[in-house]
């Protein structure tokens, strides 16, 4: 098996030098937060109570971890589409939000297309392409991501200006002194999993040694459900491997079920429950029985806790580990993270269509 401590395998596997954008995670989280208290916002948004996310991938995921994230202190409907269509509740009291890092994501593209005929707030956030010239012909704001990455490795981007935005439109109480708890646990935590730290002593290594030639599948909860997406999401275009997720308590009531057959999968099958202070109690208990079962299924598992003490800690340093898991993973399979050639595949053929 390659030996993830040997600083040739980075320099040979990563030529893009994945391993610096997830580095540069915390700083990207304060210097999005800045640059959204500054955005200046369309005017018109007193009565908002409905912000549509449009957006794809890793463009996406930011709606989602927004949405879970505030469910419980935000008393508008916050939605993710991933679609050519726009759902018929927009209105004048809807923000729309189109979210495409390359600007040229054709399902993005269509939904926002249709959103200009609406009454509804509108916003772009993208780093240019036709989606950026698309707003600016209808003065329509765009925040300008200024970050070159590829998009899943730009997902402070994605996110964090959601979180401020959502602040400035009146929606959420301030988030800054979160915001800055949540950078500085996440350097924290780079100590201890980053490319430099040992795998005696780095468990995102470890971690990724275990899932190496298993089914890596992932476990969330509540405001961890769009974490255990995102690592699914990683590991599937950073390792170029099969993953899936579930989330509880749902997966209680049909998941669990299915440990039986075929026999020959929980041998292959490695289960990771991202667990969190915040979650419901009976939701907490579920991730103990869920661990129990797993073992008498035999079944590999693990569970990881966040870090910090806000929610927003919590989600961040899981999806920080992740990131490292997925990559190091990849050097395991000895692939490059950075190159998604199926995705461009699958673009051209469509483009050609």
């Amino acid at each position: 098996m390659i030996d993830l401590d040997d600083p040739k395998v980075y320099r040979e596997l990563d030529p893009a030098d994945m391993r610096e954008r997830i580095r540069e995670l915390p700083r990207q989280c304060l210097k999005a937060w800045q640059q959204a208290l500054e955005f200046e916002l369309p005017p018109g948004h007193a009565n908002i109570n409905k912000v549509v996310i449009l957006g794809m991938e890793g463009s996406a995921i930011g709606g989602d971890l927004l949405g879970s994230l505030v469910a419980a202190e935000c008393n508008s409907l916050i939605s993710v589409i991933r679609d050519y269509n726009l759902p018929a509740y927009v209105d004048g009291n809807t923000f729309i939000i189109a979210s495409s890092y390359s600007g040229m994501t054709e399902e993005t593209l269509s939904s926002f297309t249709r959103a200009l005929s609406t009454p509804a707030g509108k916003m772009v956030m993208t780093t240019g392409g036709k989606l950026k010239a698309l707003a600016e012909e209808n003065a329509i704001p765009v925040f300008t991501i200024d970050y070159v990455a590829q998009p899943r490795a730009a997902l402070a981007y994605s996110f964090i200006p959601l979180l401020g935005i959502c602040q400035r439109l009146g929606l959420l109480s301030s988030k800054t002194g979160e915001v800055k708890e949540m950078a500085q646990v996440l350097e924290n935590l780079q100590n201890t999993v980053n490319d430099t730290c040992p795998t005696t002593q780095n468990p995102a290594k470890q971690l990724a040694a275990r899932l190496y030639d298993h089914l890596a599948i992932i476990y969330g909860a509540g405001i961890l459900s769009p974490v255990a997406q995102r690592w699914k999401t990683q590991i599937n275009e950073n390792s170029k491997a099969w993953a899936f997720y579930e989330v509880f308590p749902e997966l209680n009531h049909n998941a669990v079920v299915g440990y039986e057959f075929p026999a020959e999968l929980a041998q292959t099958a490695f289960v990771v429950l991202l667990r969190s202070q915040h979650l419901h109690p009976r939701t907490l208990i579920r991730y103990d029985v869920i661990a129990d079962v797993l073992s008498r299924s035999g079944v590999n598992h693990e569970t990881l806790d966040g870090s910090g003490e806000s929610a927003l800690s919590q989600m961040m340093s899981l999806i920080l580990f992740g990131d490292w898991v997925s990559y190091y993973l990849a050097l395991l399979y000895e692939t490059d993270p950075s190159p998604v050639k199926v995705i461009d595949y699958l673009k051209k053929r469509l483009s050609e269509a």
